[in-house]
């Protein structure tokens, strides 16, 4: 009998070690794995490249490279933007490597490839360069952040300015493929819907080499916006040759780029991009929070980061969170927990995670300084306003399942 009580004391004592075990046992594999999948050699990895990895590096250190007792671990890889290409890398992730989540996805057919693999495989992506709408609406999924902004947030801000400021007549420069086609489109609705009128669209192909037929077309529309439907090199070439032609420089056509990075305004040089209107989601130099983030990036790529590659500390930063504060790893539990916080870091300002994956928050309405206005290197924009997310970013759509959930 002493010995049936003292088998059933040790059972139920046991069975308290399993329920008060540390974290650490929900962690699968013992380790969590972070993907960095991006564009390091092309047209975009002037944005993304490299300097998104360190970005990311830099949420896992400030998380002490742990969450839940368990180490995190970075790889990261290029997708040379192509579809096929990023589809079997995140295979080979999460079959062999055991990656938990990937994030970055310059070019959005790359994105929403590997939203696909990831949902048959319950792991997370996080859409921190992918600004596609169809990611948010008829692909969205439940185990998907698009973390940053989409074409639609991005075309309203810097749309709206300038339609306020009276200029009603638009023509587009659009690269030939989907992220052009979805940016293109929501500029036009915001468009149209201010009062404004569409002249005519001309499609380069992606990525692009000489703009110049395009820009002089744009121009001889008498459009008083050109507006660029493109991003990375073929903004920065577009805005380059319209400049030997002298297009744009008059109160009376303007130009608008709709994707801009800080890392083009480099490239262009104030010269060429001064006056230029531009949404973005974070800028290095808006407040103590921004300029420390960027101060660790700086010493680590001696430049300061795009927006794109802030986005991704955010999204690695906020994806461990999540895990801390689920007591999981698992792709579900995550998820669900991220769409409960306040996402409020160094780059992401007031951020709520929808259903339909969309992260609203608060974007910048920034204008390029003249020369003579820039105090010092990277010190390129004054901020003429905060926009709300709520006054930017579009209502959740029913082309989205996951939004009749709530």
């Amino acid at each position: 009998m002493r010995a049936r009580l003292i088998g059933n004391a040790l059972g139920l004592a046991l069975s308290a070690l399993a329920v008060t075990a540390p974290r650490a046992a929900e962690v699968s594999d013992g380790v969590v794995k972070v993907g960095i999948l991006n564009d390091l050699s092309g047209i975009y990895s002037d944005f993304t490249g490299r300097g998104s990895a360190v970005a990311a590096q830099i949420a896992i250190d400030e998380m002490g490279g742990k969450v839940l007792g368990s180490p995190v671990e970075l790889v990261a890889a290029d997708h040379q933007n192509k579809p096929d290409i990023a589809a079997n890398l995140a295979r080979e992730w999460f079959d062999q490597g055991r990656v938990d989540m990937i994030a970055d996805f310059p070019t959005s057919s790359t994105a929403l490839a590997v939203m696909e693999i990831a949902k048959q495989k319950n792991r997370v992506t996080m859409l921190s360069a992918g600004v596609a709408m169809a990611a948010i609406n008829e692909k969205c999924s439940a185990l998907n952040a698009q973390w940053m902004v989409n074409t639609y947030a991005l075309a309203a801000g810097t749309a709206k300015a300038l339609l306020k400021a009276g200029k009603k007549s638009w023509y587009f420069v659009t690269a030939d493929y989907t992220f052009g086609h979805s940016l293109e489109k929501d500029a036009s609705a915001v468009v149209e819907a201010e009062g404004g009128k569409v002249l005519g669209v001309s499609r380069h192909p992606f990525p692009g080499g000489d703009f110049s037929s395009f820009m002089l077309k744009a121009q001889a529309s008498g459009a008083q916006v050109i507006a660029l439907a493109n991003a990375g090199s073929d903004t920065v070439n577009a805005v380059k040759q319209a400049a030997e032609y002298g297009i744009g420089r008059s109160e009376k056509q303007v130009i608008a780029p709709l994707l801009t990075y800080i890392t083009d305004v480099k490239s262009l040089g104030l010269a060429k991009a001064q006056d230029m209107y531009l949404t973005e989601a974070f800028y290095w130099d808006y407040d103590e929070r921004s300029r420390a983030f960027a101060e660790t990036y700086f010493a680590k790529m001696k430049r300061m980061p795009s927006a794109s590659q802030a986005a991704v500390y955010s999204a690695v930063l906020s994806y461990l969170k999540a895990i801390q504060a689920a007591g999981t790893d698992e792709a579900g539990a995550v998820m669900a927990k991220l769409r409960t916080m306040t996402i409020d870091d160094a780059v992401i300002r007031n951020g709520r995670l929808r259903a339909d994956g969309a992260l609203v928050h608060d974007l910048l309405l920034l204008q390029v300084k003249k020369p003579a206005e820039s105090k010092r290197d990277w010190d390129f924009y004054n901020v003429r306003a905060v926009l709300k997310g709520e006054d930017v970013f579009p209502k959740p759509s029913d082309a989205c399942p996951l939004n009749a959930k709530g």
